[in-house]
């Protein structure tokens, strides 16, 4: 990005400062905005990446596109945004799982890009609570009951989509928490998980809200706790486990944006403000609640500091739990 287009830019900015609609970034002629995912299409980070890109095209009247980049545990297309010119053409759509990755590596693996360090915090989207489900058949309504079955019931297990997902660090925080201990059962993804709990073979499973409602509304899955601050607006009976009795039982599952290191902070705070308005859309919001998400338009310092401290909190725990690579 040259200087007269940035100073272009800002003026363009200044001149249209208060409207929701304007086309509030420019770019350069012919230069598509990327949104990278680190993820196969159709997960959630897709989806979501996909209704911001809908939107930020018409805004900008410039071609915005989702470019899917799976593997080595979303470090590849993560890496690929860190190395890209800090010019707010290529954008980072993750999961939290991004702060987490880097910490469950293999032995002798490369480190990817700092979280911290190698990345430009731009807007928190969404988040989604997460839950703490069980199969009927082991006869508990709640995180209590679980825990007071657990201590006289050795061999019980949980399962998640894989090691150091926040479902397993979950799984273990209630474990630390609860003086129980629950085995982990890891899967190489959510829906091989949720198959062998619907068939009774491992009786508990931690999962994030949009793929558990559609299990609690058929009655097929029982909702135990969730597993966040406060309960979820979209599931308002399903208590807390710290009101249960279980205070530090805390994961939550939030989706943001970032930029490569570098990017102008005038550049990121106006994409940052363009981002907050997109997703208090009535339409968005709406799509955004049909996906299991609420939306977060926090300020960009309170994402930055977000970012920092659950990479160090993750970290830490994953180190004090001794989560490894599979």
């Amino acid at each position: 990005m040259t200087r007269p287009f940035l100073l272009q830019l800002f003026a363009c900015l200044a001149l249209q400062a208060g409207s929701t609609h304007a086309q509030t970034m420019p770019t350069a002629p012919g230069k598509p905005v990327t949104l990278v995912v680190s993820f196969p299409a159709g997960g959630a980070p897709d989806q979501i990446a996909r209704l911001l890109a809908q939107q930020l095209q018409q805004r900008w009247a410039t071609p915005v596109v989702v470019q899917n980049r799976p593997g080595a545990a979303g470090h590849l297309g993560n890496d690929s945004v860190a190395r890209a010119e800090a010019d707010g053409h290529t954008l980072l759509v993750t999961p939290n799982t991004f702060t987490m990755a880097p910490h469950v590596l293999a032995p002798g693996a490369k480190p990817p890009a700092h979280v911290v360090n190698d990345f430009t915090p731009i807007a928190l989207v969404s988040s989604s609570a997460m839950l703490l489900l069980a199969h009927p058949s082991l006869g508990v309504k709640d995180a209590r009951e679980l825990a007071r079955r657990a201590k006289v019931t050795p061999g019980m297990t949980y399962a998640s989509p894989g090691n150091g997902t926040p479902m397993h660090i979950a799984g273990e925080l209630f474990n630390h928490v609860a003086g129980v201990q629950i085995d982990h059962v890891a899967y190489r993804g959510t829906s091989p998980a949720i198959s062998d709990v619907l068939g009774g073979h491992v009786k508990l499973v931690y999962l994030g809200l949009p793929v558990a409602k559609p299990l609690i509304d058929s009655g097929k899955l029982l909702p135990l706790a969730t597993v966040d601050k406060v309960r979820s607006s979209l599931l308002p009976d399903v208590p807390t486990m710290a009101e249960q009795g279980f205070a530090g039982v805390e994961t939550d599952i939030w989706f943001g944006v970032y930029g490569p290191k570098g990017l102008p902070a005038g550049l990121a705070d106006n994409l940052h403000q363009t981002l907050n308005e997109v997703v208090q859309m009535p339409q968005v919001a709406t799509q955004l609640k049909g996906m299991g998400q609420v939306m977060q338009p926090e300020t960009r310092a309170f994402f930055v500091e977000k970012t920092r401290a659950d990479y160090h909190r993750y970290g830490a725990l994953i180190k004090q739990f001794r989560i490894m690579a599979d």
